[in-house]
């Protein structure tokens, strides 16, 4: 059977026109859901404002129930100096350590003279290296020093000869006697061993400096402490040989104890924050002690672990020792008559950070204020406040929790 193409047109037409009216209705009912939503938005707002103008009116005129009169407690907002500290771990170390070594070349240990834990004066004699070598070195110098010296008196005594021959043959040109070869062979003569005896002379000083110089050398096998101190570490024995640093570390280690610093590590963000002189806070806690002290020396570099280091001197006391672990606090900031409270207190929400106060209606009914805060520098538990509360005003610190702007409360029943 053949459908007219008069009757397709038409059919698509209708079904063209009704999608088209399909499509509008829906628009149009989407369109009054959003105006709906915004209608009941804009009553909810007004119900919530009127709620909370009643409540007000409710708190302001003493009534409601007592059950919703929330317990709390206050603290009165004061004036105190608010400071910052880095809390920081360090190490004691000594200002003067030595570690000792050979003032020459190394050797062979024939006698050592301190034990580990002996108090050691500067100056005194720590250990004896072998010095066979220097001491043949030394004899073998003196031989060529006295034949230098043996030298230098014949040559003298020959230009002594040489010089009376050529004053007599000189008397006797004078007189008519004699040669002139013979005067002038004298006078050579003369002249050749003064120049002799210069020559000797030069080498029996060089002889003579390298006597002192291989005294020196013999000299250098005793090895004195450059320093006052306790013998830390003596990590050799006799017969090794001594260079000054073994496999192990130092072979000798000398610690003056009168000195005494505490070495800590900085991280590189408070550069800025911490010099010379900042005020330190030092405790030792194996000994129990405790020192107020001052940042001595900043190191100008920083190291590969994003840090700079920071000494800080702490006095004497015979029960510290090097290499003990310490506990280190650092001032890094201070605000005089600065506004502290607690900073558990410190609540947030969209605006920022608030705090509840105390505050009294007309009719002397207590109920809960909200005030915003611009908050400073938090330490340990206490938090500058820079602004938004002020000295005198009743800090709300327990019950703060759930509590509303409004809210009757009291700090008794």
């Amino acid at each position: 059977m053949k459908i007219s193409s008069t009757f397709i047109l038409g059919a698509s037409l209708l079904l063209a026109t009704t999608a088209c009216s399909s499509k509008k209705d829906k628009a149009a009912e989407l369109n009054d859901k959003k105006v709906a939503i915004e209608k009941l938005k804009a009553e909810n707002s007004k119900k919530a404002e009127e709620i909370k103008k009643l409540q007000d009116e409710l708190i302001a005129s003493g009534g409601g129930e007592a059950a919703k009169v929330k317990l709390v407690g206050t603290i009165p907002v004061g004036i105190q100096n608010f400071v910052h500290y880095i809390d920081l771990q360090g190490k004691v170390d000594a200002d003067n350590i030595s570690y000792i070594s050979p003032t020459g070349m190394p050797g062979q240990v024939k006698a050592i003279y301190v034990k580990q834990g002996q108090y050691v004066k500067k100056g005194q004699l720590v250990l004896r290296l072998d010095d066979a070598i220097m001491t043949q070195q030394v004899q073998a110098v003196r031989l060529q020093s006295t034949a230098a010296n043996q030298q230098l008196e014949g040559i003298k005594t020959q230009l002594a000869f040489a010089k009376n021959i050529y004053q007599r043959q000189k008397n006797l040109w004078e007189q008519g006697i004699g040669t002139e070869v013979q005067l002038l062979t004298a006078k050579t003569s003369v002249t050749g061993l003064e120049n002799q005896l210069v020559a000797a002379g030069e080498q029996a000083k060089a002889v003579s400096q390298q006597i002192n110089v291989a005294k020196a050398q013999t000299n250098t096998a005793n090895v004195y402490s450059d320093v006052s101190g306790i013998a830390d570490q003596v990590n050799i024995k006799v017969g090794e040989t001594f260079t000054g640093m073994g496999a192990m570390g130092p072979q000798i280690k000398i610690v003056n104890t009168s000195s005494l610093k505490v070495t800590t590590s900085i991280p590189e963000n408070y550069l800025s924050r911490i010099r010379t002189g900042s005020p330190a806070e030092v405790s030792v806690p194996d000994v129990n002690k405790t020192f107020k002290a001052a940042v001595s020396l900043i190191s100008q570099s920083v190291d590969a672990n994003r840090g700079f280091t920071a000494d800080i001197k702490i006095p004497y006391d015979a029960s510290i020792k090097p290499n003990q672990s310490a506990k280190v606090r650092i001032m890094d900031y201070s605000a005089a008559n600065a506004v502290v409270i607690p900073v558990n207190v410190v609540q947030t929400d969209e605006a920022g950070k608030y705090v509840y106060v105390l505050e009294k209606s007309s009719n002397g009914k207590m109920f809960a204020k909200k005030k915003s805060i611009n908050v400073g520098e938090v330490y340990g538990s206490n938090v500058e406040v820079k602004a938004g509360l002020a000295a005198g005003e009743q800090l709300i610190t327990e019950g703060y929790q759930n509590l509303y702007e409004n809210q009757a409360v009291s700090t008794t029943f």
